[in-house]
């Protein structure tokens, strides 16, 4: 089996991931890198082994940062951060299929690319309200756009399960989640 199927979830110096979504993985390669120049913990391996003339070991299936990386008071700004902030989701009809943004407040009546401005919306409901306002076109966003936090994020980012989830991971992934009873 190739290596590049034992990617490393990464978690922070809290052991908390750094990302859901999208996940922080590293390649095995980069992990193996990290754990010789002593920057992570390995915390849970894979039984995949690698060898050296001189040397093997298991490849990490999940490590941490022996430092603390301080995420950012405000997210970035870009298209998927929008989406996910919206849950990709149509905030005018709620589809999920061929995803635009729409400036609330057209761009000709002086609307900016901002996260106050900025609500995912479906390229139909796009067209559809065209460069009008919410109160003449009749389309009003199920939520007003706003600036969310890297913690709302992340909290929308654990909706969205990875395709691929190995056991080791969930943990560390879920901790933080409600426990069923």
């Amino acid at each position: 089996m190739s290596g590049e199927k034992f990617p490393a979830l990464v978690l922070n110096a809290d052991y908390r991931p750094l990302s859901y979504f999208p996940l922080s993985l590293w390649s095995w390669q980069d992990a193996l890198k990290s754990v010789f120049l002593k920057r992570v913990h390995i915390v849970s391996e894979y039984d995949r082994v690698v060898h050296s003339p001189s040397f093997e070991m298991r490849l990490p299936s999940v490590i941490s940062l022996k430092r603390y990386i301080q995420q950012s008071k405000q997210p970035a700004f870009t298209r998927f951060n929008v989406f996910l902030r919206d849950g990709f989701r149509c905030q005018y009809c709620g589809s999920g299929d061929d995803l635009t943004f729409d400036h609330v407040l057209p761009r000709r009546l002086g609307g900016q690319t901002s996260w106050e401005n900025i609500t995912t919306a479906c390229a139909t409901c796009n067209m559809r309200k065209g460069g009008r306002l919410d109160r003449d076109s009749k389309m009003f966003p199920s939520i007003r756009p706003y600036v969310p936090t890297p913690q709302l994020l992340n909290r929308q980012g654990q909706s969205f399960p990875p395709n691929y989830l190995h056991e080791s991971w969930r943990d560390y992934l879920y901790w933080d989640t409600e426990l069923e009873e």
